[in-house]
């Protein structure tokens, strides 16, 4: 089997890419990825040398490139996204180019190459906000509510217009907040930590109440696997990992194990477009494919905040390339 995965160079990509290797002995990867501020590929050093691993610096909204990889390529996983929600506030522009026309020309090309399986991976925030109690389905209507999730789900539409429309083999998956190692650090919990690690205060948004499904990245990738092998073509899955926490909570468990205060939390002006709540049910992927999260948000965050502390030179090189 010949994947094309795209955005490898990210966080979850990165950890995927790692799953499949170690998982699948016959399997090649070509990772694209356009390296852009998150992209790192200090995220695979373990594995750069493996000869059935390929990089290609590149951006999937180059036509004739993703067309030339595709050529060689069984099946493709687009990571490929821009993903902070501070960031498509600010400049929303830019997640429409790669989140919208990217995954279109990889849809266009997967069409003209004859892919056997594309899978887009998304996200729980394309559903929009929950109330304090029930869970998003895959049924659920779509409303998001920033930038960044109206390109997520921009992008969902083409996949499914692409299923409709000419029958190519997609799949669709939705996921709850990933954590773990390798997470570029602006998003909460990797934040957290390393400011922290410079005795920093912390800033929490609002009240700190807002609500958010927890899932170790690793569960992630094998949730993955399971639906690039397994699922149904034209079907979307929900991964959630059962694991809701405020961001209140979250901090105050990220502050517990760097062995700091409440002193530390300094609560800020709330972003616009927050959304409460979100919840994804697993009913779906567990019934069809088998999947359940293995890893406990305790035993997670204890992996996560000991992989942090165990690898300085990884958050050092992020903060030289970031000028900080």
């Amino acid at each position: 089997m010949k994947l094309l995965v795209t955005g490898g160079a990210g966080f979850i990509g990165s950890c995927f890419i790692r799953h499949i290797l170690n998982k699948y002995s016959g399997y090649k990867i070509i990772n694209l990825d356009a390296l852009t501020y998150c992209g790192n590929l200090n995220n695979l050093n373990d594995i750069a040398t493996n000869p059935n691993y390929t990089f290609v610096k590149g951006n999937i909204c180059d036509k004739n490139l993703v067309r030339e990889l595709l050529e060689e390529s069984d099946c493709v996983v687009n990571f490929a996204a821009e993903s902070h929600v501070d960031n498509s506030i600010n400049n929303p522009e830019i997640f429409i180019e790669t989140n919208v026309k990217g995954t279109l020309n990889l849809l266009e090309a997967s069409k003209n190459a004859g892919i056997l399986r594309y899978l887009q991976i998304s996200t729980d925030e394309v559903y929009g906000t929950l109330g304090k109690s029930g869970y998003f389905y895959e049924t659920s209507p779509l409303a998001p509510n920033s930038p960044y999730s109206a390109s997520k789900a921009s992008a969902d539409m083409l996949v499914r217009a692409y299923y409709e429309t000419y029958k190519l083999p997609v799949l669709t998956s939705r996921c709850s907040n990933n954590y773990g190692p390798y997470q570029f650090p602006e998003k909460l919990i990797p934040f957290f930590i390393t400011k922290l690690l410079k005795n920093e205060k912390v800033p929490v948004y609002g009240d700190g109440l807002n609500i958010r499904d927890w899932l170790y990245v690793y569960d992630h990738c094998e949730a993955i696997d399971r639906v690039l092998h397994f699922g149904k073509v034209g079907e979307i899955y929900n991964i959630g990992g059962h694991n809701e926490k405020t961001n209140l909570e979250i901090t105050r468990i990220i502050i517990k194990e760097m062995g700091k205060d409440e002193s530390f939390i300094e609560y800020v002006k709330d972003r616009p477009g927050h959304d409460k709540r979100y919840a994804i049910a697993n009913d779906k992927i567990t019934a069809e494919l088998g999947w359940q999260p293995s890893v406990t948000f305790e035993e997670g965050i204890k992996k996560t905040v000991n992989w942090y502390l165990s690898n300085p030179e990884w958050l050092a090189d992020i903060e030289k390339r970031c000028g900080k």
